[in-house]
C-alpha cells in the first residue's frame, strides 16, 4: 500500500495522566498526554508539559510531582483539569487528595494508580519542557493488582489521540511482548 504525507503533527496514542504538584502550598492537578517511562533502575518517567502552564511553577518550587492514572470513570474531571488553569481556578477540591513520603506531591485517591516522583531534571525545549522524575512511591487500589501485577483492563486507563483530540480506553489483548515474535527468529 502506498503511503501518503499527512503532515508533521501526527502523534501516536498517548496515556492520559493527571500531574499533581503544590503551587504556593495549594494542591494543583493538570491533565497531561505526554508521559512515559524514561529509565528502569532507578525507575523514572518523563512528562512533557507546555512552558506556559501553571503546574511547572509548582514542580520547580517543590522539586516533586505526582503522576495519577485516571480511569474512564474520571474522564470529565480529567478533561476539566486540562481545560482550566490552577492559576485562575482552585482545583485542590476536585479530588480526594493523599500524600506519600515526599509530603509535597499531592496524589488522587480516586485514581486507581498514583506515582510519587522526585524531580531529577528539567529539559527545556522550544514550546514544552520535559520533567524527569524518579518514582519514589507507587500506590494502587487492591482491585487493580492481580498476582502482584497491574491489571490494566481493571485500571481502565485513558488514552489521547491527536490531532483529532479524542479520548480512548484500552482495547483487547493483542499478544505478549518479548514472545510473539519468537516464531520469526531463525535458529
Amino acid at each position: 500500500m502506498d503511503k501518503m504525507q499527512i503532515g508533521q503533527n501526527f502523534f501516536i496514542p498517548m496515556p492520559v495522566v493527571l500531574v499533581g504538584t503544590q503551587v504556593s502550598g495549594i494542591a494543583n492537578f493538570m491533565a497531561v498526554g505526554w508521559c512515559t517511562r524514561a529509565n528502569a533502575t532507578p525507575p523514572m518517567l518523563v512528562c512533557g508539559i507546555a512552558n506556559h502552564h501553571y503546574t511547572p511553577k509548582g514542580i520547580a518550587e517543590t522539586k516533586t510531582f505526582s503522576v495519577n492514572i485516571p480511569s474512564s470513570e474520571l474522564l470529565d474531571k480529567t478533561d476539566y483539569c486540562g481545560l482550566v488553569s490552577g492559576e485562575k481556578v482552585d482545583k485542590s477540591e476536585t479530588f480526594e487528595i493523599f500524600y506519600g513520603s515526599l509530603k509535597t506531591a499531592p496524589m488522587i485517591r480516586e485514581c486507581p494508580v498514583s506515582l510519587e516522583c522526585r524531580l531529577v531534571q528539567i529539559v527545556p525545549l522550544p514550546t514544552n519542557s520535559l520533567y524527569i522524575g524518579e518514582i519514589v512511591g507507587a500506590y494502587a487500589d487492591g482491585r487493580v493488582i492481580k498476582d502482584g501485577k497491574p491489571d490494566f483492563p481493571e485500571i481502565d486507563p485513558l488514552f489521547l489521540t491527536m490531532p483529532d483530540n479524542r479520548y480512548w480506553t484500552l482495547g483487547k489483548h493483542a499478544g505478549d511482548a518479548w514472545s510473539a515474535g519468537k516464531k520469526l527468529i531463525q535458529r
